[in-house]
């Protein structure tokens, strides 16, 4: 029987799911009314994603659509981080929206000092852009995974707690 019981703290996502999403959102945007005349594209790449439109108002409403696709397929909002939107050529409107992925170093050390706080008997370690939790107890353990849970809505980016051993 181990000693040590640990889980993982990662923030990520499905990046097949966002694809899914990105792909009904482009063909309800062909379907609609209102914006299939507006000339939408949206570029998807591992890092960010860009929405092209002819008015802000057409840009607001493929937001819209796309964070209705992507609650469905079960993505987090908080993945998306929008940009301003910006003026492209030919009198349209780009925004690009950088997906979050990872837990960079300063939330790391922030979420590290809440668990060490709440709970003295676990010992929380940042391993890259994820966080490691160990102790002795699974019930402390268990206890720190539904602190966390509580206070999601005060940590910018979706949590999932894995490798629990």
């Amino acid at each position: 029987m181990p000693t040590e019981n640990s889980f993982d703290i990662v923030s990520d996502f499905d990046q097949q799911e966002l694809v899914n999403a990105v792909d009904q959102t482009l063909r309800e945007v062909q379907t609609r009314y209102d914006l299939k005349d507006a000339g939408v594209t949206i570029t998807l790449t591992k890092t960010e994603l860009i929405i092209e439109a002819d008015s802000e108002m057409s840009l607001r409403s493929v937001r819209d659509v796309l964070e209705t696709k992507a609650l469905r397929r079960k993505l987090s909002l908080k993945i998306f981080d929008y940009g301003k939107p910006t003026d492209a050529s030919g009198g349209r409107v780009r925004q690009v929206v950088t997906l979050r992925r990872g837990i960079d170093s300063e939330l790391a050390k922030k979420l590290s000092k809440m668990i060490r706080d709440r709970f003295p008997k676990v010992q929380p370690r940042i391993q890259g852009d994820s966080l490691r939790v160990a102790g002795k107890s699974r019930d402390e353990l268990q206890a720190v995974i539904a602190f966390l849970r509580e206070r999601e809505g005060e940590i910018p980016v979706p949590l999932q707690m894995t490798n629990y051993r």
